[in-house]
């Protein structure tokens, strides 16, 4: 990454936090952790959903996740635009409405009735798209989505999410393996590094939680069944 595209990528989190913070979607609880997806215990919690409801911050949120597409994968190298049930759906359409590119949504698993689709929209073979989620964690979900339209024919080398835990350092690599790159406007370091550099009214018990957790989230987990 050149240090143009570094620069623009830590002022996006930069402005990424600041806006999750403004409208109260970072939540800590360390003596009550949240569950996640995963199945890991974590004193923290982000709820990415909150943000369609702000429309000047969704709109620059998904004005940097143009701005991705732009810089780093390249407008002409993309067919479609491709929302992850339930919560990537309206951030695909956002986005897909600001690029003016088409779309589709994909379940989590086929619907079970009718013509038993799990790809909604128009025939997906041959396109090449983006999955846009509003999170990840482990990645999982994204490679069984990834799994499923490559099954449909479908060609996807990337997803983009809002907010990315970035508290396995692995998952990078898990996702290129199966030839899947990772973009994020913001992590829990991001917010964390915004917490150190300009001050904050949580405790420093609480700051010291959450580096803990960052740091080792396995163990903080156990520790904390």
């Amino acid at each position: 990454m050149n240090k143009k595209n570094s620069d623009n990528r830590e002022n996006r989190a930069r402005i990424t936090a600041k806006m999750l913070l403004e409208i109260d979607a970072i939540h800590f609880n360390y003596q009550k952790p949240f569950t996640l997806t995963s199945g890991i215990r974590s004193p923290v919690y982000i709820d990415c959903r909150k943000i369609i409801s702000y429309p000047k911050i969704r709109s620059t949120l998904i004005d940097f996740c143009a701005d991705i597409i732009l810089e780093d994968i390249g407008l002409d190298q993309i067919d479609s635009l491709v929302g992850g049930e339930t919560a990537g759906i309206p951030f695909a359409a956002f986005l897909s409405n600001r690029l003016d590119l088409p779309m589709h949504y994909i379940r989590k698993k086929p619907k079970g009735f009718g013509k038993d689709s799990q790809i909604e929209g128009d025939k997906i073979a041959g396109k090449r798209v983006i999955l846009i989620e509003d999170l990840t964690t482990d990645g999982g979900s994204k490679i069984k989505f990834c799994n499923a339209l490559r099954s449909a024919e479908a060609k996807v080398e990337n997803t983009i999410v809002i907010f990315y835990y970035n508290i396995f350092p692995s998952i990078p690599t898990k996702l290129n393996k199966i030839g899947l790159k990772l973009h994020y406007l913001a992590s829990w370091w991001d917010i964390l590094k915004l917490f150190k550099d300009e001050g904050t009214d949580w405790s420093n018990e609480t700051l010291s939680q959450i580096e803990q957790f960052l740091t080792a989230p396995l163990e903080w987990s156990k520790q904390n069944t």
